[in-house]
């Protein structure tokens, strides 16, 4: 890559930045569509059990806490729940133990490892997960419409919101050459390659210090890259030979700066929209952003997208792989597969309706 094209490249992408930012708070993450199909639903219940799953690190926990304690005292309900996560244990038994408590609706205050861990625990449960965004990228809040700077809002909605079920996915990671396998739940988006590298690499410091916009410098770093060959098939079909770059499984497609990466996804529709990425060169990079930003309909060469309930990619050389901003190891094999309305969440209450289901 040329030094002209490459710092072509990092103003661009300092001018999306800034943009990006202006745009998300002068419009509080709202966008031009929703990624949801069905309406949400009253949850008919006048009296409820909480279970909070918080994340004692973030910054706005303690305040989060004390709302929640508040709502629920002048509701009249008993005092919630609080399980908090550990470095050592991300949510996986404070879920379990929410559940076991009898929890009528779980709140989940963290990022979105934290809701990533604790979904994969409610799911095919029927309890309500509420979302209390106090993350980065709060990728899950954004997709289902919610404002992630309004945490009394998001508290509100969590307790006494509607609510709807959605998809989610697992992701089957399988390393040939240390023989290690696992797998995991993902909400929004996991990918591997480029945007795993992009994940892996990002500065922790200039991510407490600019949010999201920490993967921005991240992901100019990470442009200059050699292809890699895979095989890809979609539901069981035959395989296909590609190079690519990057392959990302979206479960839907908002992600941070209001970036509608993929339009057509939704979050309910029992599919993912496969997005492989193959650009050889700046350029290519280049188009796929123009493309991605002004949501142009013309076919790119570098960049395919497919719709499929199932996806495997083979590859004979280790990649890193990530699950909704998380890094999760390097794979020989990915299996991916949706999991149709599994999980059942709270949204915002349609206007003029009550959460139990009259009008006011």
């Amino acid at each position: 890559m040329s030094d002209l094209l490459l710092y072509v490249l990092i103003i661009g992408a300092l001018a999306f930045a800034v943009s990006s930012w202006w745009g998300v708070r002068s419009l509080k993450a709202l966008h031009a569509r929703s990624a949801v199909r069905e309406d949400a639903h009253a949850h008919g219940l006048e009296h409820q059990r909480v279970a909070v799953v918080l994340n004692p690190i973030k910054a706005k926990s303690p305040e989060a806490r004390a709302a929640i304690q508040r709502a629920c005292l002048t509701a009249g309900w008993e005092a919630p729940r609080f399980f908090e996560t550990t470095l050592e244990d991300p949510g996986h038994s404070q879920a379990r133990a929410a559940l076991e408590y009898g929890a009528d609706v779980v709140l989940v205050g963290g990022g979105d490892g934290t809701v990533r861990v604790v979904a994969e625990s409610l799911a095919h449960t029927g309890v309500a997960m509420g979302l209390v965004p106090l993350g980065t990228g709060n990728l899950l809040a954004r997709n289902v419409d919610l404002d992630v700077y309004d945490l009394h809002g998001n508290i509100q909605t969590a307790l006494f919101g509607h609510q709807r079920y959605i998809d989610t996915a697992r992701m089957g990671i399988e390393n040939s050459q240390t023989g290690r396998s696992s797998s995991h739940a993902f909400l929004v988006i996991a990918g591997i390659g480029m945007d795993a590298e992009v994940v892996g690499d990002t500065n922790d410091g200039l991510k407490r210090a600019v949010g999201w916009l920490a993967y921005t410098e991240a992901g100019v770093r990470h442009l200059q890259g050699r292809r890699k060959k895979v095989s890809i098939s979609l539901d069981d079909q035959p395989e296909q030979a590609r190079k690519i770059r990057s392959v990302l499984f979206a479960n839907c497609g908002l992600v941070p700066g209001g970036i509608d990466l993929i339009p057509q996804a939704m979050i309910d529709d029992g599919m993912l929209d496969v997005v492989v990425m193959s650009p050889r060169s700046a350029v290519g990079w280049l188009a796929m952003y123009t493309k991605i930003l002004f949501k142009h309909k013309r076919h790119l060469p570098v960049m395919s997208v497919y719709r499929s309930g199932k996806v495997v990619i083979k590859c004979p050389e280790p990649m890193p792989t990530q699950l909704d901003g998380d890094t999760s190891g390097e794979a020989t094999k990915v299996t991916v597969q949706v999991d149709p309305r599994s999980l059942l969440i709270r949204v915002r209450a349609m206007p003029g309706i009550n959460a139990g289901g009259s009008r006011s």
